[in-house]
C-alpha cells in the first residue's frame, strides 16, 4: 500500500455517470432439499466463491426479518438458496463452516447476524472485502462503489428493497442477487492477481481536509 496520504474514493456524481453492469453467468434457484444437496456438492469443489444474502426489507421500526436468500457464486454460475422456503440444511451449514473453501463477501457481520436468526453457525473461510480494499487505498465500503472504482461500471441497486420472500423471484431479482455475490468474487480475484493499479486509478486523490468539508457544507446551506 502506498503511504503518500492519497485515498481512492468515488463520488455519487461520478458513480451515476458510469454504465450499468449485468450479471453474465447462469442462475440456479434452490428451493428444495434435493436441489440444495446438488448445489452444495458443486460448490464444495470450488477453491473460492462469492457470497451474499438478502433479507426482506422492513419498514417498521424494531421489526427484523430472517434472511430470505443466500447467494453463493462461482465464476460462471450462481446458486440462490431460498432459505425462507428450505431453511439451512446440515449440508449448507457444513459448507459455511468449511475453512477449505474461501467465501468472499462484504459487510459479513451483517450477513452473519441475519443468518443466525435462522440457524446458529460458526463461519469459517470468509474474507470481507471491506477489510481487503483498505490495502489498496480504497476508502469506500459499499459493494457498488468498490466495483465501480475497480471496473468502471455501476451495479444497479434498484431491486434491493423488493420482497425477497415472494412466492416466485422475478428475473430482475434473481439477476440482482446473483450479481452481488459474483461481483464479490470478481473483485477479490482481480485484487489478489495484482491487476488493480492503485497509482493510475482516476479516483485517487488527497483527502478533503475537515475544514474544507465544513466550508462546503456552509456554502450549500447558504445557497438553499
Amino acid at each position: 500500500m502506498d503511504n503518500s496520504g492519497y485515498i481512492i474514493s468515488i463520488s455519487k456524481e461520478q458513480l451515476a455517470e458510469l454504465p450499468v453492469t449485468a450479471y453474465p453467468g447462469a442462475i440456479s434457484v434452490i428451493d428444495s432439499p434435493s436441489a440444495a444437496h446438488t448445489a452444495i456438492r458443486v460448490l464444495s469443489r470450488e477453491a473460492m466463491v462469492g457470497f451474499d444474502t438478502e433479507t426482506r426489507p422492513s419498514f417498521r421500526k424494531g421489526c427484523r426479518h430472517k434472511v430470505a436468500l443466500m447467494q453463493i457464486s462461482t465464476a460462471d454460475r450462481c446458486f440462490l438458496f431460498r432459505l425462507n422456503k428450505i431453511g439451512i440444511c446440515a449440508e449448507l451449514k457444513k459448507f459455511l463452516e468449511n475453512p477449505a473453501v474461501l467465501k468472499i463477501g462484504l459487510s459479513l457481520h451483517d450477513d452473519f447476524d441475519a443468518i443466525r436468526r435462522t440457524e446458529d453457525f460458526d463461519p469459517q473461510g470468509f474474507v470481507d472485502l471491506q477489510k481487503l480494499v483498505k490495502n489498496f487505498e480504497i476508502t469506500d465500503i459499499s459493494l457498488q462503489k468498490i466495483y465501480a472504482i475497480i471496473f468502471g461500471e455501476r451495479i444497479s441497486k434498484g431491486q434491493r428493497l423488493t420482497n425477497w420472500e415472494a412466492d416466485v423471484l422475478t428475473d430482475a431479482q434473481q439477476a440482482y442477487a446473483a450479481l452481488d455475490a459474483w461481483a464479490c468474487l470478481k473483485i477479490y480475484r482481480y485484487l489478489e492477481a495484482g491487476q488493480f493499479n492503485v497509482v493510475s486509478s482516476p479516483y485517487r486523490h488527497l483527502p478533503v481536509p475537515a475544514t474544507s468539508k465544513c466550508s462546503q457544507e456552509q456554502e450549500k446551506s447558504s445557497e438553499q
